[in-house]
């Protein structure tokens, strides 16, 4: 259904005061200066004698209930369709532009903002070249000739490494194999990587160490060489292998369980050791204190029948029939027994 905005945009007839081109502020956030007024208008003030925290639970600003959930709506589109209103969409034209990526001139199309227009193309500064070093005639004869490669094969790598950046499986797939011998990539790297080399020590400052990049073309075709072995493989090598590895991790965990055995032995041995020891210092300890123990300990009154009758501490004369009496420790069942053997031996 048609507004009274669209009526005037189709009748050009003058706008509101929103009337303009739409920014980026008025799709997101739309209603924020609804709210603000919105809170101006509602107002509830606090029953007396209710904490402020009970009445926050209780009420809001719109007087909605308090959320299960804590929520932020703060930030970005508060509903899925945009309100646009009744102002005007930013002008887009379709504007011809250049790469810089490009040193043919040639010249594209596409839509652009119209506020966008005479700017650079923004994907330009995505172009990254390689800086492939050049040589000059006297460099060449004095420290990159090479018996197996000529100036002319040389100036034709060198060109293809600068149009393709160094993409060595497109120069090797360009390369001019009519006019020169038959290259493989790894010649191809190593020429080219060797020339590098050269040229960063004949230009480096006296007294500087340059850092070179070394390429070893041995250790590519090795690599190769056991990767299409590795691709060439059959099922039944694959589960042959797989066999194998099974077999060598149930060895090495047998060998790890022999480790740990042995050195629990090592533990328990050390641990007797340590305590011969202890027992055999206990003893020579025991023997050198035995003499003076037997000097100043008084002998021992052997104990009789299990009875153990109390010491007398007191200082002073006692009398023997004191110790005759039974502790109290003793039954008078085994009292009992005692008088009367002591009646049958006429004690």
């Amino acid at each position: 259904m048609a507004t009274g905005a669209d009526v005037r945009d189709i009748l050009e007839l003058g706008g509101a005061d929103n009337d303009g081109p739409i920014s980026k502020k008025d799709l997101i956030n739309s209603d924020k200066k609804k709210s603000k007024k919105a809170a101006e208008t509602l107002t509830f003030k606090r029953p007396e004698g209710m904490h402020r925290e009970v009445y926050a639970l209780l009420y809001s600003d719109k007087k909605d209930a308090p959320p299960l959930l804590p929520s932020d709506t703060t930030q970005g589109y508060r509903t899925v369709k945009a309100k646009l209103g009744c102002k005007k969409v930013r002008p887009w034209k379709w504007m011809p532009f250049t790469n810089p990526a490009r040193k043919d001139g040639a010249i594209f199309h596409h839509w652009r903002r119209m506020a966008e227009e005479g700017k650079d193309y923004p994907f330009a500064r995505f172009n990254k070249a390689v800086q492939v070093p050049v040589y000059s005639e006297q460099e060449y004869q004095m420290h990159l000739h090479d018996d197996g490669w000529t100036k002319g094969e040389t100036d034709h790598l060198f060109d293809l490494c600068k149009r393709f950046d160094l993409r060595f499986v497109v120069i090797h797939d360009r390369y001019d194999y009519q006019q020169y011998r038959k290259r493989s990539i790894e010649d191809l790297k190593e020429r080219y990587y060797n020339i590098c080399g050269k040229l960063t020590k004949v230009r480096a400052a006296s007294g500087t160490e340059p850092k070179i990049y070394i390429f070893d073309a041995g250790h590519e075709r090795r690599r190769k060489e056991q990767l299409e072995k590795l691709f060439n493989r059959t099922p039944e090598q694959v589960a042959e292998e797989e066999y194998l590895i099974q077999e060598l991790r149930k060895i090495e965990n047998r060998k790890k369980e022999r480790e740990k055995k042995a050195q629990d032995l090592q533990k328990l041995i050390k641990a007797a050791d340590t305590t011969t020891e202890l027992r055999r210092a206990e003893k020579r300890v025991s023997k050198k204190k035995l003499p003076q123990k037997r000097d100043t300990e008084k002998p021992a009154v052997p104990e009789t029948a299990g009875i153990k009758f109390p010491d007398f501490k007191s200082a002073g004369v006692t009398l023997r029939s004191q110790r005759m009496k039974l502790p109290s420790s003793v039954g008078q069942k085994k009292i009992k027994a005692i008088e009367q053997i002591l009646a049958e031996q006429g004690v």
